[in-house]
C-alpha cells in the first residue's frame, strides 16, 4: 500500500525522539516533515538533536538530513508535506490547543500526545482497545472548526495504560463501583534520564503536578459517550489516585485496588480468564502496532517487574500480577506499561493506525 506522509511537531523532545524511532520502517506511515520551535528551525534534525538524542539507538537514517521547520512561522510548508501529523510539543496548554487547532483548521489531521485538547467535548481522547468508537465524534468536531479533513485526536495519559486497561474489561463485564489507584512512575515521563536528572537517582518524589487529577478524570471520559455531538463522561467508578515518581528510567506501574458493583462480585478466575480472552478493536483489526495479547497476567508474585516487562510486545502490552482479595476492596492488583512506547508515543502511532484503518486520513 502507499504510505501515509506523516509529520512529527515536537520532533526534538523525549517523545518527539520516540516518535521518530517508532515510524522508522513503519509499514504504513513513511516521515517526511518535522518541525519544531524557532531555536531548532533550519537546522537539520541530526543536527538539532546533537548532545539530546535520548533513545537508546542511533538516528533513523530517513530522519537524520530532514531539515527542522519553525511550526509557527513554516506552518504552510509543513502542513503541504504531510497527510496527518503527530504532535508532541512541550508549551504552555493555551497556546498547544491554539497550535493544535491552527493546524487542523490547515486541514492537516493531528494525532497529539499532548493533554492540552483531553478534556475538549469533542475531541476523542483513544486507547484503541477501550474506546474506538469515539472516534465517530471527530464529524461533529469538524463542524466546528469549518473543515473537510483536519482534525483533533489525542491519547490518553501516560499512567493510565497501567490499570484502565486492566478496569476495562471487568467493568463491561461485572460492573466496577470504584477504584483506588497508586501509580509508581518512571523519569521519562518528565521528558528526563539519570544524566539530566541527577537528583532522581536513589530517590523518590511523591508529587508529579496534575497527574492525580489526570488519573481520577481522564477515564471517567474514555467510559462516556457521545450525545449530541460531544463526549459526556461517565460517573463510575469513583477514583482515587496518589502519584509518586520513581528511580526508574521507563515503566509506570500501578497498585490497583477495586470493589465491583453490588452482588457482581467475580471470581479470581473468572477475572483472570477475561483478562485473557480480553480482545480490542485493535487486536480485531490487527493493527501493525497491536499486541497480540494486550493483557497478560503473570502467576508468580514476584512479577511484573519493570526491567522484565516493561518491553513486552514491543512495549505495548500491558503486565499484571498479584491479584488478591483485599480487607477494605473486593480485590487488589499491580500493572506495568511502558510510559513512553504503550503511554506516550506508541500509543499515539496506534491510535494513528486506528484512524487510518477505520477512514479517517486520506492522502493528499
Amino acid at each position: 500500500m502507499e504510505k501515509y506522509k506523516v509529520g512529527v511537531v515536537g520532533c526534538t523532545g523525549m517523545v518527539g525522539q520516540r516518535f521518530i524511532t517508532l515510524l522508522e520502517n513503519h509499514p504504513w506511515f513513511q516521515l517526511t516533515a518535522v518541525a519544531a520551535s524557532g531555536r531548532s528551525a533550519g537546522k537539520t534534525y541530526a543536527q538539532a538533536v546533537e548532545g539530546r538524542w535520548k533513545m537508546a539507538g542511533e538516528i533513523p537514517a530517513e530522519a537524520k538530513e530532514l531539515m527542522v521547520l519553525d511550526i509557527e512561522k513554516d506552518l504552510d510548508a509543513f502542513v503541504a508535506q504531510v497527510d496527518f501529523t503527530f504532535c508532541a510539543v512541550n508549551m504552555k496548554k493555551d497556546e498547544i490547543k491554539a497550535l493544535e487547532e491552527k493546524i487542523a483548521k490547515k486541514e492537516c489531521p493531528v494525532v497529539s500526545n499532548n493533554s492540552a485538547h483531553r478534556f475538549t467535548p469533542d475531541v476523542p481522547m483513544v486507547v484503541p482497545e477501550i474506546n474506538p468508537g469515539h472516534i465517530k465524534v471527530i464529524e461533529s468536531q469538524k463542524q466546528r472548526l469549518g473543515t473537510e479533513r483536519g482534525f483533533i485526536a489525542v491519547k490518553s495519559n501516560c499512567s493510565l495504560q497501567s490499570y484502565v486497561p486492566a478496569l476495562h474489561p471487568l467493568r463491561e463485564k461485572f460492573g466496577l463501583k470504584s477504584a483506588l489507584v497508586c501509580t509508581y512512575q518512571a523519569i521519562s515521563g518528565a521528558g528526563k534520564n539519570f544524566q539530566t536528572w541527577p537528583e532522581m537517582v536513589d530517590n523518590v518524589i511523591p508529587y508529579i503536578g496534575g497527574e492525580e487529577e489526570k488519573s481520577e478524570q481522564e477515564p471517567m471520559k474514555m467510559w462516556g459517550e457521545i450525545v449530541d455531538g460531544k463526549i459526556v463522561n461517565a460517573t463510575e467508578p469513583a477514583i482515587t489516585a496518589q502519584c509518586l515518581r520513581v528511580p526508574v528510567s521507563d515503566g509506570h506501574m500501578a497498585a490497583v485496588f477495586m470493589t465491583f458493583a453490588d452482588g457482581k462480585k467475580p471470581t479470581i478466575d473468572e477475572i483472570k480468564t477475561v483478562w485473557a480472552e480480553y480482545k480490542g478493536r485493535a487486536q480485531e483489526l490487527e493493527l501493525p502496532s497491536a499486541p497480540k495479547q494486550f493483557l497478560n497476567y503473570f502467576e508468580d508474585p514476584s512479577y511484573p517487574q519493570t526491567k522484565l516487562q516493561r518491553n513486552l510486545e514491543g512495549g505495548m502490552a500491558i503486565s499484571l500480577g498479584r491479584l488478591r482479595e483485599d480487607s477494605q476492596y473486593d480485590y487488589k492488583f499491580v500493572g506495568l506499561s511502558h510510559n513512553t512506547l504503550r503511554g506516550a508515543a506508541g500509543g499515539a502511532v496506534l491510535l494513528a493506525e486506528l484512524l487510518a484503518a477505520e477512514g479517517y486520513f486520506d492522502r493528499k
